[in-house]
């Protein structure tokens, strides 16, 4: 098949709950089962009609299609026989995503953290998110069923502490027509730069008092009695469209898992579940001969999955927890919705991979701003979720979870642009106490006025450049040529 033609296979697509198993067919949007209210996986029936095919033809095919000009199959939707192979050529959405970069971390960086550590860019998608990935096969899968359906009035919706929110309203903007968009975000929860985006799109934007499970609330009501797109992490379309995070991951590495971890965020556990799910489906193709080791990472303030994880495995119970301020919005989440998912792709990785191949650690917010400042003191782009990912490796090497000979992926959500506040609560010192965070010195990073406005003004021209010139100087230590 050339790389630019589209493919030509057709899957059969079921939601399956992991509730009760009961099996619905895809001609509807479903969220949770209306047997048992539990979480949806969508499965494609036909899917071992793959195994036809052997690893090493998927790998070249999926290489060769990594240069495609073709727009359907640019983005995430190079793997579209391992997605949503339901979707006709004109239904896929295309606004740039996928294809982030892994980028080593310096010399410096890996010397002082004694670990081989690794950012991908997810911040480096159209609205500066890995939403992206999951929100283009949301939205081609909604495409299709608006033309299938004929429908003439469709609201996307969705809860959000920014990126989700960002995310949704850019591809229903783009994707119009029958499209309306409108976010539900927590009332002053919101960085301004995250807020931003929904409005420049154009979406409604509405406030609810409390957190993110607040909203989450009002938008399972929505979803439950009214027909609307739904495109939070219950929207099973966009945990496949998130599973090229793994696939990518993999291309990356050419396809060569041995001793490569990947650290994830837990948040909403959508993106965990995906990643573990995308790995798996490698696996069973036999894309990849093992599976990379996948570790979870949260906040002490948000740590429901950690806490579930951390009991004896006799004794697990899923509790959901209180959440306090967090600087990693995004994870700020008590009770996560596709945890059920979470804990069946677990028990799967565990199963092939072994007991460590995949394991969930804690830490502290301190830990996650200090480690966001000193990721871009050294040339990276993280978001305070890539913060979290870089004190995860950390606390994982601490615990002897990890070594120096094997490389670990860190991922970096989010631009840090869209966190450029807490940056600057850390640079000023003025967190609030509830946060737990005091800015290390060495890290804190402020202009500093080189020749006040008076001095100016007392000066001719040439003296003042001079003395501006001179003041540089000292303040850098500069020499003579």
């Amino acid at each position: 098949m050339s790389a630019n033609t589209f493919p030509s296979y057709r899957g059969r697509m079921e939601y399956v709950c992991l509730g009760c198993g009961a099996r619905f067919g895809i001609d509807e949007l479903h969220y949770t089962c209306p047997t048992c209210g539990g979480v949806f996986l969508l499965t494609d029936t036909t899917f071992d009609t793959l195994k036809k095919t052997s690893g090493a033809q998927w790998r070249a095919l999926f290489d060769a299609r990594a240069a495609s000009k073709n727009p359907a199959l640019r983005g995430v939707f190079r793997f579209y026989e391992l997605m949503a192979p339901v979707l006709e050529e004109d239904d896929i959405l295309y606004l740039g995503e996928g294809n982030t970069p892994i980028v080593d971390s310096p010399p410096a960086l890996r010397q002082e953290l004694g670990l081989k550590t690794a950012y991908k860019n997810d911040g480096q998608n159209p609205s500066a998110s890995f939403k992206d990935r999951g929100m283009a096969c949301a939205f081609s899968f909604l495409k299709s069923l608006i033309r299938r359906k004929g429908w003439t009035d469709v609201l996307a919706i969705c809860a959000s502490t920014g990126d989700t929110s960002a995310a949704a309203s850019l591809y229903a903007s783009y994707l119009g027509g029958a499209v309306k968009s409108a976010v539900i975000l927590p009332a002053g929860k919101v960085t301004p730069q995250q807020l931003a985006q929904p409005l420049g799109s154009g979406a409604v934007v509405l406030e609810v008092p409390g957190v993110f499970d607040d909203c989450m609330k009002v938008v399972e009501f929505l979803a439950d009695n009214y027909r609307v797109a739904l495109l939070n992490s219950k929207n099973a379309w966009r945990i496949l469209g998130q599973e090229s995070y793994a696939f990518e991951v993999a291309q990356w590495y050419d396809w060569n898992m041995d001793g490569l971890c990947v650290f994830v965020p837990i948040g909403n556990a959508g993106n965990i579940t995906a990643i573990m799910g995308g790995f798996l489906k490698l696996h069973e193709l036999g894309v990849i001969d093992a599976l990379p080791r996948v570790f979870g990472v949260q906040s002490h303030h948000a740590d429901p999955v950690y806490r579930y994880y951390a009991a004896d495995a006799g004794s697990r119970q899923f509790q959901p927890v209180a959440v306090t301020p967090s600087v990693a919005q995004a994870a700020m989440i008590g009770n996560p919705v596709s945890f059920p998912r979470v804990k069946h792709f677990a028990e799967r990785y565990e199963a092939i991979g072994g007991e460590n191949a995949f394991q969930v650690v804690q830490v502290t917010e301190q830990q996650i701003m200090d480690s966001m400042i000193e990721a871009n003191r050294h040339g990276h782009i993280a978001c305070t979720q890539g913060g979290e990912c870089l004190a995860g490796a950390r606390r994982a090497k601490e615990l002897g979870l990890v070594s120096a000979q094997e490389t670990l992926v860190l991922d970096a959500t989010a631009h840090h642009l869209k966190f450029i506040g807490f940056q600057d609560m850390y640079f000023e010192n003025s967190f609030p106490a509830e946060f737990g965070v005091t800015p290390r010195p060495e890290l804190a990073n402020r202009p500093k006025l080189v020749i006040t406005q008076a001095e100016k003004d007392a000066l001719a021209a040439p003296d003042y450049v001079a003395k501006a010139a001179q003041n540089v100087v000292e303040r850098l230590g500069l020499a003579r040529k």
